[in-house]
């Protein structure tokens, strides 16, 4: 799954570690997500739109086959 995270973490100048407290998760959780290199539980999902205040589907994009 590919996402925004990234530029959406840069539009508002924060860190990785910052997003990780604002998500209660760690650091290594959120670059692990930017590189596309896990996906996040649903309930983590739902924080990140809701931190973001948009859609998931705005945020995660399924990878075509």
């Amino acid at each position: 799954m590919k996402n925004r995270l990234k530029v959406l973490r840069a539009e508002r100048d924060w860190t990785q570690a910052d997003l990780a407290n604002k998500l209660d998760v760690s650091r290594q959780t959120i670059n692990s997500i930017e590189k596309d290199k896990y996906d996040p539980s649903l309930p983590l999902a739902f924080k990140i739109a809701r931190l973001f205040e948009q859609p998931i589907e705005s945020i995660f994009i399924e990878k075509e086959a």
